[in-house]
């Protein structure tokens, strides 16, 4: 009886995490399309998406790195080269390849071969949690021991002692300046926020100047050069004089955001820990209630959105 019991309470366990994950309310309808291991993904929990120039979709997770070119899946683990089977980050290079920020370091795929880059070789620090290129194609990783940039030839690193305002970095963007933005969380009792580095000067942001909360976990920038900042504390959006902040109270559906994408309508798409929202500057419409972590845009306007049950496809 008490073997019964258990395995009642296991199998209502199952059914309620996979409708929380895959149910029908908050706008969910036959738009969605939903993959999961079973479907060829090799692992539940996306941390990370970027879309390469052939349109295949990389996806970045707890158990490596799955590419989906739409009909075929292909999975890379460390047997492969990938220096950590959690992969936090991606992007993709004028030239194609593939850079994956890990626990361990980051690696590189060319399409062909893996080469990987720890403290040994110059990053600042292992656990890479953030990663942008910018237009002279320098690459700079965000991780909890600073920043660090890439020419493909040597390293440079930023931290605290530099000017960043906290070296646990998760969220890095590039504007049309060329100035590199990063948001950090609190760490060793000083607290996160927001640093701008125009390549010499840095000035940094907190909630003293206007964002809505000193952790900063995701970081955007739209058409107009506005900077919107994902914080447990909901999202600060910056146009470079004023700072307004959106919560639960203005219709965000939840206030703990992972990340951000803005799409070629200047919709912005949030990724909380409980699902999306999007805002189109006046109306707030939320999806889902599982927790996102990544979203991307493709060339044909789908959207893609990763976190903890999987993938989900939108035919927005």
């Amino acid at each position: 009886m008490k073997r019964f019991l258990v395995l009642v309470i296991i199998l209502t366990s199952i059914v309620l995490i996979i409708t929380q994950c895959r149910k029908k309310g908050d706008e969910l309808d036959s738009q969605w399309i939903y993959y999961t291991t079973a479907d060829g993904l090799v692992n539940d929990h996306v941390s990370s998406i970027a879309i390469d120039n052939q349109g295949n979709m990389w996806f970045g997770t707890q158990g490596g790195v799955s590419k989906f070119d739409g009909t075929t899946w292909t999975n890379y683990t460390t047997v492969d080269g990938l220096a950590d089977k959690n992969v936090l980050a991606i992007a993709i290079d004028a030239q194609g390849n593939k850079w994956f920020g890990t626990y361990g370091g980051v690696s590189k795929f060319d399409g062909t071969i893996w080469t990987t880059y720890t403290i040994k070789d110059g990053l600042v620090n292992n656990s890479v949690r953030a990663i942008a290129i910018d237009a002279q194609g320098n690459k700079w990783f965000g991780s909890i021991g600073g920043v660090s940039k890439f020419d493909d030839t040597a390293w440079t690193n930023y931290t605290a002692v530099d000017g960043l305002l906290n070296n646990s970095v998760h969220a890095i963007a590039v504007d049309v300046h060329g100035n590199k933005w990063f948001g950090s969380t609190s760490s060793g009792g000083i607290d996160g926020g927001v640093s701008k580095f125009d390549g010499t000067n840095w000035t940094n942001y907190t909630t003293a100047d206007g964002l809505g909360d000193e952790n900063v976990l995701a970081l955007a920038i739209d058409a107009q050069d506005n900077k919107w900042f994902g914080t447990y504390g909901g999202i600060t959006k910056f146009d470079g004089t004023t700072w307004t902040t959106y919560t639960t109270a203005d219709g965000l559906k939840r206030n703990f955001i992972e990340t951000i994408t803005v799409d070629d309508r200047d919709n912005k798409w949030f990724g909380t820990d409980r699902g999306v929202s999007k805002f189109d500057g006046v109306t707030w419409t939320s999806y889902g209630g599982c927790a996102t972590g990544a979203i991307a845009i493709d060339p044909q306007g789908i959207i893609w959105f990763g976190g903890y049950c999987g993938i989900l496809k939108y035919f927005y």
